[in-house]
């Protein structure tokens, strides 16, 4: 098995499953106050994250292959600089507080666990 070396990301990409794209849009475009770019790729609608390299990027997914659940695997999204601001735009934009800001440790920050409007379970995460 190959090693990753010191400056390599162990995950490359994400991708958020969703069923409505304008909602899903909306939503995460409210909570982290960003935009999304929407491109058409590969028969899937995509609605890209903002990353700057060589950070990890990823997308919201609309495609026959994507489903959104709370049984898959959990993605921490970047709530810096204060994972409690995030939150306090979850329930106002659709969403479902699951885990409220909870300290991990003085060292790694905090984590939380949200519920978006398409059923994904969400973790955040901030040094603060």
């Amino acid at each position: 098995m190959e090693k990753l070396s010191a400056n390599t990301n162990a995950l490359n990409w994400f991708e958020i499953s969703v069923q409505d794209a304008a909602k899903a849009k909306t939503f995460y475009e409210t909570i982290l106050d960003t935009q999304l770019e929407e491109v058409e790729m590969m028969g899937m609608h995509m609605m890209m994250l903002p990353s700057q390299p060589p950070h990890v990027g990823g997308a919201l997914v609309k495609s026959d292959y994507h489903k959104p659940g709370m049984t898959g695997s959990i993605i921490y999204l970047n709530a810096n600089p204060d994972l409690q601001k995030v939150l306090d735009r979850v329930e106002s934009a659709g969403g479902k507080i699951e885990m409220p800001k909870t300290l991990i440790n003085e060292e790694t920050g905090y984590m939380a666990f949200i519920h978006d409007t398409e059923g994904n379970r969400i973790g955040l995460h901030s040094g603060n």
